[in-house]
C-alpha cells in the first residue's frame, strides 16, 4: 500500500465516510446487511490471518475503514448489537477450525507408530515445555521490541529455567523407548492454529511458531470471541433489567392510575352518598314541611269550619228569628188587609144602599 492510499486509510478510520463530501460511498451505511459487522468490530478472520499461510482472501462483505468509523460513532449514542453478527461469524470460523485440528489428529495417530501411554504422557510434557518456552521468547522478543529491556531479560532467564526442564523431560522420554524410535520426529497438532509442531523443534522454529502472525491471530480471535460472548451477555442482561425496570414503571403506573381511578370511584361515590344524604334530608325537612302545612292547614281549616259553623248557627236562628218576624208582619199584615177589605165591602154596600134609596126618593 503506497503512502498516500495509507494516508487515505487513516482519514476514512478517524473521519468516516462524509470526510470530503462523497455522496456515492454514503450510499451503504454501516447498518446494511452487505457490510461485514465483524469488520466493523476489528475482528473479521479475513483481516487477521492475512498474509499467513491460512489466508482465507478477500471477505464476501463490505470492509470500509470509514463504515468502521461510523459505526463507532453511532454505538457511543446507542446499542446497535452489532456483536451478535461477529460472534455468529467466528464461532462458525473456530468450529472449522477446530474440525481440522481434529483431522490432524486423527491423521497423525494413523501415520506415526503407536506408543504406550506412558511414553505418549511423558512425550506431551516435552510437548508442553516446548510450548512455554516457545510463548516465553515470543514475549521477550515483544517485550525488546517496545523498548522494554529489562522485563525482557527477565523473561530469558525464565526460557533457561524452562529449559532445564524440558532437557530432563526428553532424557525421560529417551529412556524410556528404543533409540530408533526415538530418533523420529513426533509431531504434535497446536491446538489454537491447528499447525504441526515437532518434538525436537528448536527454539527459533518453537518461538517463530507462537510468535508468529497466524498463531497470535488466531489467539486474537479466540480471546475476541471470548470478549464479544461476555459483552453480549452484559448486554442482555443489561436489556432484560431496562426491560424489568420498565415493566415495574408500567405496573407502578397502572396501578397508581387503578388507585386514582379507585379514588375518583370512591369520590364519585362519595358524593353520590352526600347527594343522596343531602336529597334524603331536603325530602325529610320537606316532608316535614309539608307535614306542617298539613297540619297547619287543617287547623285553619278546623278553625274556619268552626268560625263557619258558628256563624252558620248565628245566621239560621238569627233567620229562623227574622222569618218568625216576618210571618208575624205578614200575618198582621194579611190582617189588617182583610179588615180594610171588609171595612171597604160594608162601606160600598152601605153607600150602594144609600144610593138605591136616593134613587127611589127621586
Amino acid at each position: 500500500m503506497s503512502a498516500q492510499a495509507q494516508m487515505r486509510a487513516l482519514l476514512d478510520q478517524l473521519m468516516g465516510t462524509a470526510r470530503d463530501g462523497d455522496e456515492t460511498r454514503q450510499r451503504v451505511k454501516y447498518s446494511d446487511d452487505r457490510v461485514c459487522k465483524s469488520h466493523l468490530l476489528n475482528c473479521c478472520p479475513h483481516d487477521i490471518l492475512s498474509g499467513t499461510r491460512m489466508d482465507l482472501g478477500e471477505c464476501t462483505k463490505t470492509h470500509d475503514l470509514a463504515l468502521r468509523a461510523d459505526y463507532e460513532i453511532a454505538s457511543k449514542e446507542r446499542d446497535l448489537f452489532f456483536e451478535l453478527d461477529a460472534v455468529d461469524h467466528l464461532e462458525s470460523f473456530i468450529a472449522d477450525c477446530d474440525r481440522r485440528t481434529e483431522l490432524a489428529k486423527k491423521r497423525l495417530a494413523e501415520t506415526q507408530e503407536e506408543i504406550s501411554a506412558e511414553v505418549s504422557a511423558k512425550a506431551e510434557k516435552v510437548h508442553e515445555l516446548n510450548e512455554e518456552i516457545g510463548k516465553l521468547l515470543a514475549k521477550a522478543e515483544q517485550l525488546g521490541a517496545e523498548g522494554n529491556v529489562d522485563e525482557a531479560q527477565k523473561v530469558l532467564q525464565e526460557v533457561e529455567k524452562v529449559r532445564t526442564r524440558k532437557k530432563d523431560a526428553e532424557e525421560e522420554y529417551r529412556n524410556s523407548m528404543p533409540a530408533s524410535s526415538f530418533q523420529q520426529q513426533k509431531l504434535r497438532v497446536c491446538e489454537v492454529c491447528s499447525a504441526y509442531l515437532g518434538l525436537h523443534d528448536n527454539d527459533r522454529r518453537l518461538a517463530d511458531h507462537f510468535g508468529g502472525k497466524l498463531h497470535l491471530g488466531f489467539i486474537q480471535i479466540r480471546e475476541k470471541l471470548d470478549q464479544l460472548k461476555k459483552t453480549v451477555v452484559d448486554k442482555q442482561e443489561k436489556r432484560n433489567q431496562e426491560r424489568l425496570k420498565r415493566r415495574e414503571e408500567r405496573e407502578k403506573e397502572e396501578r397508581m392510575k387503578k388507585r386514582t381511578r379507585s379514588r375518583s370511584r370512591e369520590h364519585r361515590r362519595s358524593r353520590s352518598r352526600d347527594r343522596r344524604r343531602r336529597r334524603s334530608r331536603s325530602s325529610s325537612r320537606d316532608r316535614r314541611r309539608s307535614r306542617s302545612r298539613s297540619r297547619d292547614r287543617r287547623r285553619r281549616h278546623r278553625s274556619r269550619s268552626g268560625s263557619r259553623n258558628r256563624s252558620h248557627r248565628h245566621s239560621h236562628e238569627g233567620s229562623r228569628h227574622k222569618s218568625s218576624r216576618d210571618r208575624e208582619h205578614a200575618s198582621r199584615d194579611k190582617s189588617r188587609d182583610r179588615d180594610r177589605d171588609r171595612r171597604d165591602g160594608v162601606n160600598g154596600r152601605s153607600d150602594s144602599r144609600r144610593d138605591d134609596r136616593d134613587m127611589g126618593d127621586h
